[in-house]
């Protein structure tokens, strides 16, 4: 008897942990949201709104005197995406360039924390005397995906530069060219600038670098190898930058002779990662060590991108959370990732370990403005893909398309309804648009879940799933923040 009533009890608890559950399921229904489908961008006009002088004008030092005695600053700045310089590709062209563009960069990036973790101890900078055409340098992994307007010497000289957060040296094509790729101005002349000077070698500047060397004349040289087989080299120097009408002087930069690759349309670089020789490492005194972007997207919106440095940069409504230090590599934006939901419910098998960074500086998750695509490593993603694909089971599949593994048939459609994904920062809950994470692929409707997996511990937060936010980095706070409605 006593073994039928234990029986019976079991059997009333299971009913009641069922019913239980079909409750909270009845009470959490699966979230969705709108997705208007829109088409592939069509490669954008290279036309310029910014209060700037015209291309390749010269203006005089007085006429900029006027803001160096702020003691901090602040500058709004235009960006533009790199597709503006092929501006005769086919929509489906400049999507697929981009997709490979992406994942070099990825796979440089993911082999550059590889070597960074092999190595105990960390490498000193500057520690080689010479150069190797072998060399992955660690400031530098890749060209970025939008580029602005500024002023290099005194007197300016504008010239289109790529920005990016995955990189650190800033540096610029500059005359006598041994070897020149093209670009849209004309190659920076630093024997007309009254402001450039070349660095010694026993600076402390020189002994920064990764990768440096000495001339003759024992000034300072500089070598970037980036993992397209894209190169520059050239003489280490200060030199003034100007933005818009703020100046800003002795900003270390290469000023490359021999540049090598697929830089093809801006005249240099201006690193914002981390490390000690990028502009906000540089410059952070300046605009109190803070500065945002917002990337729009291209295929819905005609208003450009924009950067803010200074205390303006900062979102009063941001939804924020900490940076976290590599001890291995100093370049990256790591943050802390601690979960997935979709359709408003956390994707159970993410777990923060997932995410989590080891002692030794491996896995981890970084944002990068110059990575598209987000990668998530790959038990993260089938979890993830696979609560997607369960709740947008009424529609129509596609085949695969390159790295994207979730795709559907959406011609025809005016609108349709596709499952919410939040990102579960810490402190930061970030619920991403439906345009941020399925994208359009062809001109015949096919769209992607535009996430991907990676067999490396190392996550990327790319740019598709940044669109619309204001990103803002707070480096004096040791914070990111989000500020969904940040580009109005």
């Amino acid at each position: 008897m006593g073994e039928i009533s234990k029986n019976t009890l079991l059997f009333s608890s299971s009913i009641f942990l069922l019913l239980l559950s079909l409750s909270a399921a009845v009470s959490s229904p699966f979230h969705f949201q709108t997705l208007v489908p829109g088409r592939l961008p069509s490669p954008p006009t290279l036309s310029w709104h910014d209060s700037l002088p015209e291309s390749n004008s010269l203006v005089e030092n007085s006429e900029l005197d006027t803001v160096l005695s702020n003691t901090t600053l602040e500058v709004q700045l235009e960006l533009h995406h790199v597709d503006a310089w092929s501006s005769e590709e086919t929509p489906e062209r400049l999507f697929d360039l981009r997709l490979q563009r992406d994942e070099l960069r990825a796979q440089t990036i993911y082999s550059l924390v590889s070597k960074a973790v092999a190595r105990n101890p960390p490498r000193a900078p500057g520690r080689r005397s010479g150069f190797s055409s072998s060399i992955i340098s660690g400031l530098a992994q890749g060209s970025g995906e939008y580029f602005t307007r500024l002023g290099v010497g005194t007197p300016p000289r504008y010239l289109y530069m790529v920005l990016d957060t995955g990189s650190d040296v800033v540096w610029v094509q500059c005359s006598p060219c041994k070897k020149c790729y093209s670009q849209s101005d004309p190659i920076f002349d630093p024997t007309k600038s009254r402001s450039f000077s070349r660095i010694p070698c026993g600076s402390p500047l020189c002994r920064s670098l990764d990768s440096s060397g000495c001339n003759k004349r024992r000034m300072c040289l500089y070598q970037v190898s980036y993992g397209d087989g894209s190169v520059t080299f050239g003489d280490f120097s200060t030199e003034t930058l100007t933005f818009r009408r703020t100046r800003v002087g002795r900003v270390a930069i290469g000023c490359g002779h021999d540049n090598e690759g697929l830089f093809v349309g801006a005249a240099g670089l201006l690193g914002l990662g981390r490390g000690r020789l990028s502009f906000p490492s540089q410059t952070g005194h300046r605009f109190n060590q803070k500065f945002s972007y917002c990337l729009v997207d291209r295929s819905a919106s005609s208003k450009p991108s924009s950067m803010v440095f200074g205390d303006a940069a900062i979102p009063r409504a941001g939804l924020f959370t900490p940076l976290l230090t590599n001890p291995k590599l100093d370049t990256f934006y790591y943050v802390e990732l601690l979960g997935v939901s979709v359709g408003g419910t956390r994707v159970s098998r993410i777990t923060p370990s997932l995410f989590k960074m080891g002692q030794d500086g491996n896995g981890g998750v970084i944002i990068d403005s110059g990575t598209s695509v987000t990668r998530l490593t790959r038990r993260a993603y089938i979890a993830m893909r696979d609560a997607f694909r369960l709740g947008a089971s009424n529609l129509k599949r596609a085949p695969d398309f390159s790295l994207f593994d979730t795709c559907f048939d959406l011609s025809g459609k005016t609108s349709v309804k596709v499952p919410t994904v939040m990102l579960h920062f810490r402190g930061a809950d970030v619920s991403l648009p439906a345009t941020n994470y399925l994208v359009p692929v062809d001109s015949g409707g096919t769209f992607c879940f535009a996430f991907a997996g990676t067999m490396s511990a190392l996550s990327i937060i790319g740019n598709i799933q940044q669109q619309g936010f204001r990103v803002a980095y707070d480096l004096a706070g040791s914070r990111i923040g989000f500020a969904p409605r940040g580009c109005a």
